[in-house]
């Protein structure tokens, strides 16, 4: 539970913070891979209309102590602005549906927006059954996208030591090596799990491999392994079989469990093929640096892992040799060198040759949380660095204070200042995406398509409705992008809105 004490110590820290200011990232005090996981900021906007939070009446946070399972969260309302009924009115099978559907490398500033909502502190659909399946649906999306840490410390607030949650508190913990903690809770009570994998693999963690060895004999001869399974446990169970068996091949449907047996009987997995949630086993010391980089920019690019923790694996030492990774990394430390010296022109060319390994690699926003608010207070800059300089910082969470920065004369420019500050210039908007956007923030209430939900009180299942129509719109979906920000801005997440603009239109993503 250290991890889960330290991530709520965090949280109740961020939640001094006002509604202006970017939530502070989840830190992982102690513990060996840090993840960070911000919800959008909530923006009241004073002379547009909009409300401050979301625009629904104030619900009291259920102490945790009463919560079921599937209602825990690590975000209280306080801190997301969304209200503990977010998912009440809706179905739950309404609800995990949409979850399942979430993109794998979403727009970040809709990343953002899942985290909170996978996040938050909110009770159940109503028609949530007893089995947690809410809640697992939750975890399953976080996993997807690699936050393992974040879902860790979700299921553990939920009391995991039952049947229901059990097998998935292990798998998890599998995935970042802490599988101590559940390995004992199932030796003390075996029927925690029906896995028999599960039941050899944690008698034998706590030492009693007399009990393991029964366990194994009597899952082969009732056929309760399969045959990877029980290769791979025997070996495990009896090291000097190792050197007498020839190499396993990767089993092709990959469990946490079978991934750590593979490793315990040397023969560790490349994580590169498998799903998004196995690099955090590369993150670990023990890895090598490459694959620590590979890992970790897996990682970041959905905002599972912090750019500073991919910043100082760049910065680590010099790179040993060229080319693919090595390119990112002398590009990252030659620009990095360049801006602590402060000479304009070796900025400048460092800046171009990084950003453009760093947009390859979909890590743009990354990057500009980084470096966004230091290129903004730049001076001197000769004049494409200059522009270049301004959008990244308007991908920054400082985008407001860096339209300041914009040329009012450059009609680009003036666009994107006007939208950092909710009020895109109608006279500017010269594309189809830019005058769609401005019907967005011209839009004084949800889109119609929305307004249903919103009528139902279904608000978690409108946000997310809108969310996933931004962030699936195609080449030229520019109604879905429209509807989609306007309803964003509707309930309160004006920042999310702005944001997702600037990402729309800077990265040209899906445009």
């Amino acid at each position: 539970m250290r991890q889960t004490d330290a991530l709520i110590a965090s949280i109740f820290i961020a939640s001094g913070a006002t509604a202006q200011e970017p939530l502070s990232a989840i830190d992982w005090l102690d513990a060996p891979v840090s993840v960070s996981v911000a919800a959008p900021r909530v923006v009241p906007l004073d002379d547009m209309a909009v409300s401050d939070g979301v625009d629904t009446p104030e619900v009291a946070v259920m102490p945790l102590g009463s919560a079921r399972s599937d209602s825990v969260g690590l975000l209280p309302a306080n801190v997301t602005g969304l209200p503990v009924s977010l998912w009440q009115a809706s179905t739950e099978r309404a609800v995990t549906a949409q979850f399942a559907r979430l993109a794998p490398e979403p727009l970040p500033a809709i990343q953002a927006l899942y985290y909170t909502l996978l996040l938050a502190e909110a009770e159940a659909p109503a028609d949530a059954g007893a089995g947690a399946g809410f809640l697992k649906a939750r975890l399953a999306a976080l996993e997807r996208f690699g936050a393992v840490d974040p879902a860790l410390a979700l299921i553990e607030r939920a009391g995991p030591a039952t049947p229901a949650l059990f097998d998935r508190w292990l798998d998890l913990a599998l995935l970042v090596g802490t599988e101590d903690t559940p390995c004992k809770a199932l030796a003390d009570n075996p029927s925690l799990s029906q896995r028999y994998g599960a039941r050899i693999f944690c008698t034998a963690r706590a030492g009693d491999w007399q009990t393991a060895a029964l366990l194994y004999e009597t899952a082969l001869a009732l056929d309760l392994l399969s045959a990877t399974e029980g290769d791979l446990l025997a070996q495990f169970l009896d090291p000097d079989m190792v050197e007498n068996s020839h190499a396993l091949a990767p089993a092709s449907d990959m469990t946490p469990l079978l991934f750590r047996l593979y490793e315990s009987v040397g023969e560790p997995l490349p994580t590169q093929g498998l799903p998004r949630a196995y690099a955090m086993a590369d993150l670990r010391p023990s890895s090598g640096w490459k694959a620590r980089i590979d890992a970790a920019e897996r990682l970041t690019r959905t905002g599972a892992l912090p750019p500073n923790r991919l910043l100082g694996l760049y910065t680590e030492r010099s790179p040993a040799a060229s080319g693919g990774v090595w390119a990112r990394v002398a590009a990252m430390q030659a620009f990095d060198a360049a801006l602590t010296n402060g000479q304009p022109d070796a900025i400048a060319t460092a800046l171009s040759e990084v950003w453009r390994l760093m947009r390859e690699q979909r890590l743009s926003v990354s990057f500009a949380e980084l470096y966004g608010k230091d290129l903004a207070s730049l001076d001197g800059l000769p004049g494409p660095a200059r522009a270049l300089a301004l959008r990244i910082s308007l991908l920054s969470p400082e985008y407001e204070t860096a339209a300041q920065g914009a040329n009012p004369d450059d009609p680009a420019e003036a666009f994107l200042a006007g939208l950092a500050r909710g009020a895109p210039p109608e006279n500017l908007a010269d594309t189809p995406l830019k005058q769609a956007v401005v019907r967005a923030f011209d839009a004084t209430g949800p889109a119609r398509t929305h307004a249903g939900m919103l009528e139902g009180d279904k608000l978690g299942q409108a946000i997310l409705t809108a969310a996933l129509q931004l962030d699936q719109a195609g080449p030229r979906g520019f109604d879905d992008i429209s509807n989609s920000l306007a309803t964003l801005r509707a309930v309160g997440l004006e920042d999310t809105a702005r944001r997702a603009a600037l990402q729309l239109l800077i990265l040209e993503r899906g445009t």
